[in-house]
This record gives C-alpha cells, sequence and structure tokens, in this order.
C-alpha cells in the first residue's frame, strides 16, 4: 500500500523545514485529474478553489500545493505551477499551457521559526521532488509544523503531520487519501473510540485529558485560529480519510518540544 500514489498519474513530493519546522507537499497529476471541493471550518486559506468545481471553465487541476503556515504558505504554488509549466503541462490556450494548482494550507505559526515560509522555490523544489514511491508520512511536507489536541493550548498538544491511505473496493477501484492533519480536538481510532493523540493532562505528561470532555465542562479555552477541519465524501472516502489521520499521528516524532508517537 502506497497510499495516494496506488491511483495511477499521482505523484507525492515533500520539502521540509526542520529548523523553522514548517514545509510543503506538492500532490501531481500531470495529466489531469477532475477535481471536486467542500470546504469546512470559518477560517479556510485556500486559493484557485474554484477551480475544482463542476462549473469551471477548465475541467482538470495539473497538481494540489498543501503547505504550512498559514496564508503566508498560499505563495509556493507559484513554484508548483513553475515547474509544472516547464514540463509542458497544464490548460492549452493561445498563447502558452497554464498549469492549474489550487492550494490549501495550515495554521502553524506557533511551531518553530514562524518568520520562516513556504516559498516558490520551496513549492518548485516540492514539485521537483515529487515521485510515484510510497507517500512519505508523518513530520514531513506540509504536515512537518502539525499538531493536534489544543483544547489545552500547544503546550500540552501533541505532534501530527501527513497520512495517506488506501482503500480498496470490490472490483478493484481504489479510493486513496492524503491528509495533513491539524486538528483542534483529539484524534480517536475509530475501532476502538480510544484516543491515539490529543491533548495531555500536563506538559510534561501523555496522559490524555479529553478534548472532549474538556469542551463539554462548560470553560474551553477560547478558540483560536490554528486548526485545520477535513470532511469525506462517501464511506469508503471516510475509511481512507480515517486510516490517513491514524497514520498521520502515529508516524509523527517529536518536534520543536511537542511530543510525538513516532
Amino acid at each position: 500500500m502506497k497510499g495516494l500514489t496506488d491511483i495511477p498519474g499521482f505523484r507525492v513530493g515533500h520539502i521540509s523545514d526542520y529548523q523553522a519546522i514548517t514545509g510543503c507537499t506538492a500532490i501531481l497529476c500531470e495529466a489531469g485529474a477532475v477535481g471536486g471541493v467542500d470546504i469546512r471550518g470559518l477560517a479556510s486559506g485556500t486559493q484557485e478553489t474554484p477551480t475544482l468545481g463542476p462549473l469551471h471553465v477548465d475541467p482538470v487541476v495539473h497538481g494540489i500545493l498543501l503547505a504550512g503556515r498559514s496564508a503566508f504558505g498560499l505563495e509556493a504554488a507559484a513554484g508548483v505551477r513553475r515547474y509544472l509549466e516547464s514540463r509542458g503541462a497544464g490548460v492549452s490556450t493561445p498563447f502558452g499551457r497554464v498549469p492549474i494548482v489550487p492550494a490549501a494550507i495550515l495554521y502553524d505559526l506557533g511551531m518553530g521559526n514562524s518568520k520562516i515560509r513556504p516559498t516558490v522555490a520551496m513549492g518548485e523544489a516540492a514539485a521537483a521532488a515529487a515521485t510515484a514511491e510510497p507517500v512519505a508520512e508523518g513530520c514531513v511536507g506540509a504536515g512537518t509544523g502539525a499538531t493536534v489536541g489544543k483544547a489545552l493550548g500547544l503546550k500540552q498538544a501533541m505532534k501530527s503531520g501527513i497520512g495517506s491511505f488506501t482503500v480498496t473496493l470490490p472490483g478493484g477501484v481504489l479510493v486513496a487519501s492524503l491528509v495533513a492533519v491539524n486538528a483542534f480536538g483529539d484524534v480517536r481510532d475509530p475501532a476502538t473510540g480510544k484516543i491515539v493523540a490529543g491533548a495531555r493532562k500536563a506538559p510534561d505528561s501523555r496522559e490524555f485529558a479529553d478534548g472532549n470532555e474538556i469542551v463539554k465542562q462548560g470553560t474551553p479555552p477560547p478558540l483560536v485560529r490554528a486548526n485545520t477541519t477535513l470532511n469525506s465524501l462517501g464511506v469508503a472516502a471516510a475509511d481512507a480519510v480515517a486510516q490517513g489521520i491514524l497514520r498521520a499521528v502515529r508516524l509523527a516524532k517529536t518536534l520543536g518540544g511537542v511530543p510525538g508517537l513516532g
């Protein structure tokens, strides 16, 4: 199982800055892939997402960029476009090909050096590094600075990262996910309901505080613009996303003083 690259025609590349603790991930489909989009949450950070909609004049996209550092990370998408243009990929126009590259970011400004952000050069490097090999997971790419379980603040949160998983349906249909998990809440194993990674009772503890219980007590800390909300469509997609989320936290190592499971 390779994750998203099990799907023919897809390649994935990461660039990670472990000193600044951030990075970006390029997903390439140079021949073009039909997109779809459903944005949840109240503070999404995206670019060119209308190109994923069914009514857009361009029928396909040629890549997707995921990045850290909030809206600043959107700059890296230009690097993916630059790389794809050099490869001759894109929508044909009378004056040249235009690669279509939607982008989305997560908020990791609390990790490492927040003044260092994914750049055009980093986006281009992530695209150049893209391969059809098994997707690298954990603290890589856009997941380098990702965290989960922030109900008691970042000091009692845990590391997360990138996760990818493939579900094979009867008849051989493949449904794959790639997720950069940066959640306010805890991550639970859907098979057991148990917390896998989440808010800890103290900065030096590995005992879970249970973010749901904290919220139900009626005195949760104010929500901040620091998390990414996912959704999925269909049972297979939900399973792929759930397993990808589990892999993102299970393979994430301790980084920047935030403990991980990897």
